[in-house]
């Protein structure tokens, strides 16, 4: 079995985690694979690798779309070339990943899948592929995707368009071309974004859940001295993480919760830019983005409870590492981030914006400690396999 993953991210980032774990798993039994990347990519040498494109075409690409409002229609000249290449590895198996990171021109590229009939597996790692623009449509009250999109409320949001609308014919477009793939399995990482698809263009389509996961080996209880480090010995220790942090990631209602909680607790924010660092209020202790593993779950060990006030996602990997180093997470009832938390009983959901619930949830949960008996359910390896498993079935069927 001969697969390859078309994404922007190869290695990189949750997503590219996903694509490089499942790559690794496939040649360690026996299969071939490799990954098409377009914007970064920090899989290791073992894992071969395709590149599409150049920084200069994604900023072109960017360009062109701040101006049109035609996400994924630049990059026409870099898309044949990667055809060609696609046509010299002739894959059983295309997995899509990320398709909206100003890499790959969705015309060519389907209109090639198409004729070559090639099976392909797309995980949403949002919702961007049936809508006429935006990757969420939580927080914008927007439902306009299930009947065709227009007269967009969130085009100034990534991926953002300065001047058009282009939302009616990106729809359009995207249909036609998505909706045409006669051999595609869409896969969601939550119940809540399985619910979206069927509700959507893609309803036609067969639609698999399979969670994200985690390397617990990784992220495990583990002891250190944060506290000491940033001075909050003796205290109570609520943490927040994200690799972005936004309205939509909950950041307001952070700062409100800090002036609202008792002064035996101090708050930890990971993922703020420098900007965001110099207006935090005192009873935030804020950290820039670390890619270190280690920090991170010590820093999640270390928590008395891990905060998830986010108002869009999809099925978070913070909620999953904060459990499996022992720690509850509380979460607003936002798409698939609550799945974890209902599952596995350790933590609680709170509508959003309710920050009274919220303190209720800390005081109900700040002695909880999750157990290793949720640890296989959390484990990115299954995961993996479990894509091993719809790869073999897929081909089996064809």
């Amino acid at each position: 079995m001969r697969v390859l993953q078309i994404t922007a991210f190869g290695g990189w980032g949750c997503t590219g985690r996903i694509a490089q774990g499942i790559c690794e798993t496939l040649i360690d039994s026996g299969n071939e694979a490799a990954i098409a990347w377009g914007r970064i990519n920090t899989a290791p040498e073992k894992i071969p690798t395709i590149k599409i494109g150049n920084r200069m075409d994604q900023i072109l690409h960017g360009v062109y779309t701040r101006i049109t409002d035609r996400c994924g229609f630049g990059s026409k000249t870099v898309t044949k070339k990667f055809l060609k290449r696609l046509e010299e590895y002739h894959p059983d198996i295309v997995h899509l990943h990320i398709m909206h990171g100003y890499y790959v021109n969705l015309e060519l590229l389907f209109e090639y899948l198409k004729e070559k009939k090639t099976p392909v597996v797309w995980t949403f790692h949002d919702c961007w592929a049936f809508t006429g623009h935006c990757p969420y449509f939580d927080m914008a009250g927007c439902g306009k995707w299930k009947t065709e999109c227009k007269k967009c409320i969130q085009k100034s949001h990534h991926p953002k368009s300065l001047l058009l609308d282009r939302s009616r014919s990106n729809y359009k477009k995207k249909k036609e071309l998505f909706t045409g793939v006669e051999n595609l399995t869409v896969v969601t990482p939550s119940r809540w974004l399985e619910g979206l698809v069927r509700q959507s263009f893609f309803s036609k389509y067969p639609v698999r859940v399979i969670p994200n996961g985690i390397n617990t080996q990784d992220f495990k209880p583990e002891n250190g001295t944060v506290k000491k480090k940033f001075g909050i010995e003796g205290k109570k220790m609520l943490l927040g993480v994200s690799s972005t942090w936004a309205e939509s990631k909950g950041l307001k209602d952070f700062i409100r919760l800090s002036e609202m909680i008792s002064k035996e607790y101090k708050m930890v924010m990971v993922g703020l830019t420098e900007k965001q660092l110099k207006s935090l209020p005192e009873q935030i202790v804020g950290i820039i983005r670390t890619d270190s593993v280690k920090e991170l779950a010590q820093l999640y060990s270390a928590a008395d409870v891990f905060l998830n006030l986010t108002y869009e996602d999809n099925y978070p990997t913070t909620n999953l590492e904060a459990l499996a180093c022992g720690t509850p997470v509380i979460t607003y009832r936002t798409g698939g981030s609550v799945e974890i938390v209902e599952s596995t009983g350790y933590g609680k959901v709170v509508e959003q914006g309710d920050l009274n619930g919220v303190i209720a949830a800390i005081k109900e949960t700040e002695n909880l400690r999750a157990g290793t008996d949720i640890k296989k359910e959390l484990e990115q390896k299954e995961r993996f396999l479990e894509y091993l498993a719809l790869y073999r079935e897929i081909l089996e069927k064809k």
